[in-house]
């Protein structure tokens, strides 16, 4: 048996007024999607525990099959087991976002999508301008990819309690005062005034003085969130007895692919933006099935377009998948006998919210051999009256394998 899991990341959304109080899954052209609806059985799902931040971080560890309120310790950390930053007793890693800071406001959470290349040249700065400045500097900065990066803070008094720290994620937050957001404990004052001084260092850089000259975002501050210690996580082999692959852009879901001893593919022109490769990703996906039980391919287009309210962006994305993954897939798929395929979000980032929701989120699994339900299409609505009902999200695995 072969299984596949497809995460449209953000995909579900609320109705829009624009489009008749519809939502983009119910706009979009996507026959392959509503095939498996049609031919399978379909439900709600809850990525995400009432306690946790509805973060992609948390959802998608549920749809890996780990339960977060077991497992989960931060974003950070995920992130740094993808770039492969080794971690000692005391360290906290923190999501590190080159933002632009534009009179007391979150201007940009992504320094307007900056390049990996300016990026690294910003954060090697900032490395050398704290131990410059402050001998014995207990953090260091991680280059990662266009405004992703990582911040790791060594503080084995703190450790446990910068941890738990409520540092709200800046997509959060755009527009709004940056001042109200980083009221913190007294206990976290240094990595608050390092957050804070990294505008007097970055300000004049001239990396972002030529953005400013071309007429783009500065990454003029870098915003900490996500942060938490490297979780102890079982293997799919221990747990599942499953051999797993990961294909995705995005660091996070790479590092819960290391954490769960899956291989990350590296595919070509595979990005966390709308500019990725569909079609490579597909191809991977299918070349994958050959050494792996269990294949997750993850798309981020969505949840970019729902962060940025960009509605065409979203129908687009939901297509390009249907066409250049679903579609091949369910056309490869019987060559490897008996399988499993199951389409969901990781959890809904609706364009008039323009940030994650904790809301179920609708799934459909189909497969050589278990009996369709009557739902015929996929959206957040026709899914209600699935066979499937409401699922949690970490339980999906043990479904697949029943």
């Amino acid at each position: 048996m072969k299984y596949v899991i497809v995460i449209e990341d953000g995909a579900s959304d609320y109705p829009i007024e624009e489009i008749d109080g519809k939502t983009p899954l119910k706009v979009a052209e996507k026959p392959a999607l509503d095939r498996i609806a049609r031919e399978g059985r379909t439900g709600l799902i809850q990525n995400v525990p009432e306690s946790l931040p509805p973060g992609s971080d948390v959802a998608n560890m549920s749809i890996f099959g780990y339960d977060p309120l077991l497992y989960y310790t931060g974003r950070g950390p995920l992130e740094a087991a993808s770039m492969g930053v080794e971690t000692k007793d005391g360290d906290v890693v923190f999501r590190c976002n080159t933002i632009t800071e534009r009179d007391g406001l979150m201007a940009s959470s992504n320094a307007g999508h900056i390049s990996s290349e300016e990026a690294a040249e910003l954060m090697e700065y900032l490395n050398e301008y704290f131990n410059d400045k402050y001998p014995g500097f207990k953090g260091k900065f991680y280059p990662g990819v266009s405004y992703r990066h990582l911040f790791v803070y060594n503080d084995k008094e703190n450790a446990e309690k910068l941890a738990k720290l409520d540092m709200v994620p800046p997509h959060d937050f755009v527009g709004e005062t940056i001042a109200d957001k980083i009221e913190f404990d007294s206990f976290a004052d240094e990595v608050k005034s390092i957050m804070l001084e990294s505008k007097e260092a970055l300000e004049n850089h001239p990396v972002n003085l030529k953005r400013i000259e071309e007429g783009k975002e500065p990454s003029n501050m870098v915003w900490f969130w996500g942060q938490g210690t490297m979780p102890a996580m079982p293997s799919m082999k221990e747990v599942y007895g499953l051999k797993g692959a990961v294909i995705t852009g995005v660091d996070l879901i790479k590092g819960l692919g290391v954490c769960s001893g899956c291989t990350n593919l590296d595919v070509p022109g595979a990005t966390a933006f709308f500019d990725t490769d569909y079609n490579a990703k597909g191809e991977y996906a299918i070349d994958a099935l050959k050494d792996n039980d269990i294949v997750f391919v993850h798309i981020e287009a969505p949840d970019e377009a729902g962060h940025a309210k960009n509605l065409e962006e979203k129908v687009r994305g939901i297509e390009n998948i249907d066409k250049h993954i679903l579609a091949p897939l369910l056309e490869a798929l019987p060559e490897y006998g008996d399988f499993k395929i199951a389409v969901l979000p990781d959890h809904p980032t609706p364009i008039d919210v323009g940030t994650h929701t904790r809301d179920m989120v609708p799934i459909a699994i189909y497969s050589t051999v278990d009996e369709p339900d009557d739902v015929q299409v996929y959206d957040e609505d026709s899914v209600k009256e699935g066979s499937l009902g409401e699922l949690t999200g970490c339980n999906l695995l043990k479904l697949l394998l029943e």
